[in-house]
C-alpha cells in the first residue's frame, strides 16, 4: 500500500502536534475512503506511531490533493458550463442569424418580384405614355387643320346652300316641264307600251318615209315651174297628189304596223 511512495519525513512538529488517537482516527477513515472507493475491505494491520504518522502525511498529502482537484474539476465543470451556455447562446445567435438569413433571403427574393413586376409595368406605362402623347399630338394637329378647315368649309356651306336653293327652284321647273310634257304626251296619244324600241323603230320608218316623199317634195318645189298650160299643169299636180296620198297611206300603215307590235 506504501509501494513506490517515500517514506514521509516525521518531524517533531508532527510528533508533538495533535494527539494518537485523532490521527488513529483521521487515518481509518481516510483509509476506509480509498478502499471503499476502491470497493474492497480496509485490511487489519497494526497501528504503530511511525505507520500512524506516515499514513497520517499520506491522507493530508491526499486530501491536499483531492481538494485541488475538486477545485480544478469544479473550476472545470463551471468552465464547462459555461462554454457550454456560450454555445448555446451561440447557437441561439446563429439560429438567430440563420433565420434572419433566410427572411431577408426570401425578403430580398420577394421584393426582387415586386422590382421586376414595377419594372415591367413601368415600362408597359411608359409605352402606353408614348403612344397616348404620339396619340395626343395627332389629334392636335388635327385640330389645327380641322380649325383652319372652318372658314374654307363655312364658305362651300354658303355655297351650297345657295345653290340648294337654285337646285330646289331648278327641281321645280323641271317639275312643272315634267308635268306639261306628261300632259303633251297624253294629249297626243302615248302609252308606256311606247317605248324606246318602238320609237327608234318609228323613227326609222319616218327617216325612210322622208327619202320617199323627198322626191314628191322637190316635185311640189318645182310647181312653180309649171308650164302655163292650165290643163298640163292640172295633170301634173293630180299625179302629185295621188304620189303624196299613197306615201301617207304607206307612213299611216307603219304607224299602225308599229302600234301594234306595241300592244
Amino acid at each position: 500500500m506504501t509501494s513506490g511512495v517515500g517514506d514521509p519525513v516525521v518531524t517533531d512538529a508532527t510528533k508533538g502536534g495533535g494527539s494518537d488517537a485523532a490521527r488513529i482516527s483521521e487515518v481509518k477513515a481516510w483509509l476506509a475512503a480509498q478502499f471503499e472507493s476502491a470497493g474492497k475491505d480496509v485490511p487489519d494491520f497494526e497501528y504503530t506511531p511511525r505507520s500512524i504518522a506516515h499514513l497520517h502525511n499520506l491522507a493530508t498529502v491526499s486530501q491536499a490533493k483531492s481538494q485541488a482537484a475538486n477545485i480544478v474539476a469544479n473550476d472545470f465543470r463551471q468552465k464547462a458550463a459555461e462554454y457550454r451556455s456560450q454555445e448555446f447562446n451561440e447557437t441561439q445567435k446563429k439560429s438567430s442569424f440563420l433565420v434572419a438569413m433566410g427572411d431577408l433571403s426570401l425578403r430580398k427574393t420577394g421584393v426582387e418580384e415586386k422590382r421586376a413586376k414595377v419594372h415591367k409595368e413601368s415600362k408597359t406605362l411608359l409605352e402606353y405614355t408614348r403612344k397616348a402623347i404620339a396619340r395626343l399630338t395627332y389629334l392636335k394637329r388635327t385640330l389645327a387643320q380641322l380649325e383652319d378647315d372652318v372658314a374654307p368649309c363655312e364658305a362651300q356651306m354658303e355655297n351650297w346652300k345657295t345653290n340648294l336653293g337654285v337646285m330646289a327652284s331648278k327641281e321645280r321647273q323641271y317639275m312643272q316641264q315634267y308635268n306639261n310634257y306628261k300632259a303633251l304626251l297624253n294629249r297626243v296619244g302615248y302609252t308606256p307600251e311606247i317605248n324606246h324600241g318602238v320609237l327608234v323603230e318609228m323613227d326609222e320608218h319616218r327617216k325612210d318615209l322622208e327619202k320617199k316623199t323627198k322626191p314628191i317634195l322637190d316635185t311640189l318645189r318645182s310647181y312653180q315651174d309649171l308650164p302655163p298650160d292650165k290643163a298640163l299643169a292640172a295633170l301634173a299636180i293630180e299625179d302629185k297628189k295621188r304620189q303624196y296620198a299613197a306615201a301617207e297611206k304607206y307612213f299611216e300603215d307603219v304607224l299602225q304596223t308599229a302600234l301594234a307590235t306595241s300592244d
